[in-house]
């Protein structure tokens, strides 16, 4: 254990994306040090520039607001690189399907530029990206100044993880690296943190088994619900019994439509692909349980056979404007597929129609046309209707 220690001098930050990654790391890194937001989105840029959040994150808009930080942002690769210590990518690598792996163009394209505009610099990848592309990039550009270092945060709740992290881990040994790592634990509310200094490729074998646990949780329970669902069990009642197990615990284990957001269903894909000269079923378990509990749910709200089905909240929970891989959408996708009519109520869309399905930004005019109201999580907004609600939400909690 490492405790907690102050430091003076103003250090200068690049990080490059201004998503809950970026924009939550360079809130924390900014209330000590001199920080670059680089973004290629002028909105982005310009939000900053006004202290306001890229994001739906109330930690940060509140830190913009109140806290004496050093934070700009800019459009410009050249000015935000020449003269930085650090430079962090927090650009997105989303799963491509066709290769079967993440697309870590962004990623590539930021490091190549940054070695390019600066000669010193460590360049700290927090992008999510394959076991063993970090030294990959090593050999390429001949330098040992690419490093990895994942993030464990939760959409809506970036900057709170941050500020109190459960563990920093830092893909190398070097005395730049240490230095780094001194950084993200002076901008720290957490008086003791865990900190581990490894090689890159085990630190993005850990951000990728860490999120594949979180997802095979998310899994087990919902099968559970679903086993409870088929022969009229209590979910609730199994669940909290399992749970008083101290080696199993309460944590994570209110049933849902499966694992979504930005991570979890990109990350346990990789890995997967990541497994490819090695034996396993587990992982390729994980993956297929979410399209199964998918399509089983599906089927459930099929059985009633409603002629409007509106969807509450594109959105996987509460605190959070994302809705990238919610699996809410993959119920959407299977009720259409079937000839029904759908709607939807989501206020951070502000398009008529998702994909087709009319968007109703009216709550009370939602929940009048629709015959059955599927939501993910329960809300108030939802209590004066419950006797047509679909949901999976047992314990009330995100």
């Amino acid at each position: 254990m490492i405790t907690k220690t102050k430091t003076k001098t103003k250090t200068k930050i690049t990080i490059v994306g201004s998503g809950f990654v970026g924009m939550s790391l360079s809130v924390l890194l900014a209330q000590h040090n001199e920080v670059t937001v680089l973004d290629i989105d002028p909105i982005r840029v310009e939000k900053i520039n006004n202290k306001q959040s890229t994001i739906a994150d109330p930690e940060i808009e509140l830190f913009l607001t109140e806290k004496s930080l050093s934070l700009t942002a800019t459009l410009d690769s050249r000015l935000a690189f020449e003269g930085a210590q650090f430079i962090i990518v927090a650009t997105p690598t989303n799963y491509d399907t066709e290769t079967s792996r993440f697309d870590t163009s962004s990623v590539d394209n930021v490091v190549d530029e940054a070695l390019k505009f600066n000669s010193d610099a460590l360049i700290i990848i927090k992008s999510t990206i394959p076991v063993g592309h970090t030294k990959s990039l090593q050999e390429k550009f001949d330098t040992k100044r690419v490093i990895f270092s994942p993030e464990f945060l939760r959409e809506g709740k970036a900057l709170k993880d941050n500020l109190n992290p459960s563990r920093i881990i830092i893909g190398s040994h070097s005395e730049a690296s240490k230095e780094f790592a001194e950084l993200l634990k002076q901008a720290a509310e957490k008086v003791s943190v865990e900190m581990l200094f490894i090689r890159s490729a085990e630190a993005e074998a850990i951000k990728l088994f860490a999120n594949t646990y979180l997802a095979m949780r998310v899994s087990f329970f919902n099968e559970l619900d679903s086993y409870a669902l088929a022969h009229e069990l209590d979910t609730k009642n199994i669940i909290s019994g399992v749970c008083l197990d101290e080696r199993i615990g309460n944590g994570y284990n209110n049933p849902s439509f499966g694992y979504g957001g930005y991570c979890l269903p990109k990350d346990t894909k990789q890995l997967l692909t990541n497994y490819e000269r090695v034996p396993q079923t587990l992982i390729q378990a994980i993956v297929s349980s979410n399209s199964t509990r998918k399509a089983f749910l599906a089927d459930e709200i099929l059985k009633q056979n409603p002629e409007i089905v509106g969807f509450y909240r594109l959105v996987m929970k509460e605190g959070s404007d994302n809705f990238r891989s919610s699996a809410i959408q993959g119920i959407i996708k299977r009720i259409k597929a079937k000839g029904i009519l759908v709607i939807i109520y989501e206020p951070t869309f502000y398009g008529e129609d998702f994909f087709g399905s009319e968007v109703i930004q009216d709550i009370e005019e939602f929940k009048i046309k629709s015959d059955i109201i599927v939501s993910n999580r329960i809300s108030e907004q939802l209590l004066d209707v419950q006797g047509k609600v679909f949901s999976r939400d047992i314990f009330k909690e995100n």
